[in-house]
């Protein structure tokens, strides 16, 4: 166990992605999952990680103070791809992943993922950023990877631990943990200081 103050909550993941429930505990934490559906529909206006950030505080809306039990943390988390002043979200078919992976071959994009921590005193977002970049891909290369890892849950149709990440990422700045869901370098102290706040507020 990670110590005090970690170890004087209860945690409960609220996210179905198996990449942040093993990341979490990597880090060290027990805890459950508990998911409550949203609409994941976004307002025009809102750009780069304030959309993250928005997503993240709308699943932790789905959790009413008077619903969190007392010494309990909720984790609610959203991971965007960006790029262009575009996100690119998850595909909903084969031929929508390929047209996304194109996009990003050869070029640039952002990774923001935005993280709320959530109890019945307080609640607390904040967001990392990763700059990524892809060698070309040929839609060969392209396709291969959709047609074997079929990757329809992940925001922009690859996820950095699979096989594309091996082949296609030139370069990453920033955390890679935060390209594959979860900002792990940073969770670690913000959630501190969360619960540190817990003791006084």
């Amino acid at each position: 166990m990670p110590g005090y103050p970690y170890d004087q909550f209860r945690y409960i993941l609220a996210t179905r992605s198996p990449r942040r429930q093993q990341l979490f505990e990597g880090m060290g934490f027990s805890f459950t999952v508990e998911v409550r559906e949203i609409a994941e529909t976004v307002p025009d206006h809102l750009e780069g990680p304030a959309i993250a950030v928005y997503l993240s505080e709308a699943k932790a809306d789905a959790f009413p103070v008077h619903d969190i039990p007392q010494d309990t943390i909720i984790i609610t988390a959203d991971t965007i791809v960006y790029q262009d002043g575009r996100m690119l979200g998850k595909p909903v078919d084969a031929t929508d992943a390929c047209h996304i992976l194109a996009r990003l071959s050869g070029a640039k994009h952002e990774v923001f993922t935005a993280v709320t921590l959530k109890s019945r005193k307080q609640q607390h977002s904040f967001f990392d950023r990763t700059e990524v970049i892809f060698r070309p891909l040929s839609m060969e290369q392209i396709r291969y990877y959709v047609e074997r890892y079929r990757p329809f849950d992940k925001a922009g149709a690859y996820g950095v631990q699979e096989w594309i990440g091996y082949i296609a990422v030139e370069e990453i700045h920033g955390s890679f943990y935060n390209v594959m869901g979860f900002p792990t370098q940073k969770l670690y102290p913000e959630l501190e200081a969360f619960l540190l706040n817990e003791f006084k507020v």
